[in-house]
């Protein structure tokens, strides 16, 4: 897009909506259509996987007999579940709200990004990347005591009592690793869109 005042290719000033493609821009069209392209399809699939995630962990729970007391293994009795499951329905939440902004400005036909909008998607999407890492890393860490047991704290296998519970606990869990997996490539991607808006000046004059 082309800046008025100065003649030539400028860069936004960072309140005027702009879009870097075609031959005087930044990047070619073609790249402009892969980039929406691969964000649409890693929020897509980051929704997806973050609700496939929450839906086996919620709905996770097995039930044994132990001299005529029942006792019932939920998400709810690991903390770090808990949090995974909040985790990855902040995830599916947010990724289906951005998608939505990312379908619409397809069908419109433009994608307009400011600085503080580039600055803002590129915030929140380190946030929610930074969060599903950390959620499943204290998920997977507590999953593995559960299958391995501690020796030296008299931890026992828990997995040997309720397996069921546990396969379907590490299917939430592989859900949810490959949920951060996309939002990992989502916050390449809004890198990329944000800091292609700078550094178009004296270097491009060259």
């Amino acid at each position: 897009m082309r800046q008025g005042g100065s003649g030539g290719d400028g860069v936004s000033p960072g309140n005027v909506p702009v879009c870097y493609y075609g031959a005087g821009g930044r990047v070619s069209a073609s790249l402009e259509r892969r980039v929406r392209a691969a964000e649409v399809l890693l929020r897509c699939a980051a929704c997806a996987l973050a609700v496939l995630a929450a839906a086996l962990l919620g709905a996770d729970r097995q039930s044994r007999t132990f001299f005529s007391i029942q006792k019932v293994a939920r998400y709810t009795d690991m903390q770090s579940l808990v949090i995974l499951v909040i985790a990855s329905g902040m995830v599916a939440c947010y990724s289906l709200l951005q998608g939505a902004r990312c379908l619409v400005s397809i069908v419109r036909g433009g994608i307009l990004l400011s600085r503080p909008l580039a600055w803002a998607i590129f915030s929140c999407d380190q946030v929610m990347a930074y969060e599903i890492i950390g959620a499943v890393a204290v998920a997977m860490e507590a999953a593995l005591l559960g299958k391995t047991g501690e020796v030296e704290f008299q931890w026992m296998k828990t997995c040997e009592l309720y397996q069921r519970f546990c396969t379907q606990a590490g299917g939430g869990v592989a859900c949810a690793v490959a949920a951060s997996a996309s939002m990992v490539g989502i916050a390449l991607v809004s890198a990329f869109n944000l800091f292609r808006l700078y550094g178009h000046g004296k270097g491009s004059s060259k």
